[in-house]
């Protein structure tokens, strides 16, 4: 059995929430990053013997559409599927339902899922420094009990919360703009999950094509990359009743 890594964390904390249980259910992983654009999804095809966990941040209680669609690229072919949405504290809503359908359009089949919670990428104040060594713990437990339903030969799929049809996308995100301490190195546009990004001309951002993942943000070697100070305290107060009580990471098998 291969075990896969299947992530789509501009930011880094879907990632570190992925790598805590992909390391507990222990073996060789191999990586793929549905970040990178530049990367032949179609290319990429499991076996059912494989287990891939897919994980994803929740945005508003849905999956980025990019990472849907790449997903849905990949060749699942049998192979058992640990979903992972990950998310800010606040809620997940129908994130998980809609990438358990979307890991059974390419072919996976879903034995276990997984909500965890980690720094909100905007407002980072809420959840900071999560995933943390409670959760670390939890997600560990978590793995144990995977890993006894698939030993038992269990391929049962879970019970997974949450509507169809999925709650409606929200409208324009919070786009970040370059500050005046931007040098045009062009980090931001290289790393850019959906090239929104000038490569020429890094103060140009196409606001359409913005998912307002905040990778620019998180990777711009100058901080030069912010969203509105107004906006951003407007959804600080927005978040700060929902997100004040720490939530728990749940397993669903």
């Amino acid at each position: 059995m291969k075990l896969y890594d299947i992530v789509f964390s501009p930011t880094g904390g879907t990632q570190k929430a992925a790598a805590l249980l992909t390391d507990a259910l222990g073996g060789e992983v191999t990586h793929v990053d549905l970040t990178d654009g530049k990367q032949d999804f179609h290319a990429v095809s499991l076996t059912k013997e494989d287990t891939a966990v897919i994980s994803v941040p929740s945005y508003a209680g849905r999956v980025p559409s990019v990472a849907v669609e790449r997903l849905t690229m990949l060749n699942g072919q049998g192979a058992r599927a640990i979903l992972v949405c990950v998310y800010g504290n606040r809620a997940y809503e129908d994130t998980l339902v809609e990438l358990e359908d979307a890991a059974k359009q390419a072919g996976f089949q879903v034995v276990a899922a997984v909500a965890a919670v980690a720094e909100h990428s905007i407002a980072r104040q809420f959840a900071s420094g999560r995933p943390d060594a409670q959760d670390a713990e939890q997600l560990s437990e978590f793995a144990k009990q995977i890993q006894s339903k698939l030993s038992a030969g269990d391929f049962s799929e879970p019970a997974i919360p949450g509507s169809r049809p999925y709650k409606k996308t929200s409208g324009a995100g919070m786009v970040p703009k370059p500050t005046k301490e931007c040098t045009g190195c062009g980090v931001c546009a290289a790393k850019c999950p959906v090239q929104a990004i000038d490569k020429e001309n890094p103060q140009k951002v196409d606001e359409k094509a913005c998912i307002s993942c905040m990778r620019c943000v998180s990777v711009c070697p100058h901080s030069a990359r912010r969203v509105n100070s107004v906006m951003l305290s407007a959804v600080s107060l927005m978040l700060k009743k929902v997100c004040f009580d720490r939530k728990s990471c749940e397993l669903f098998l």
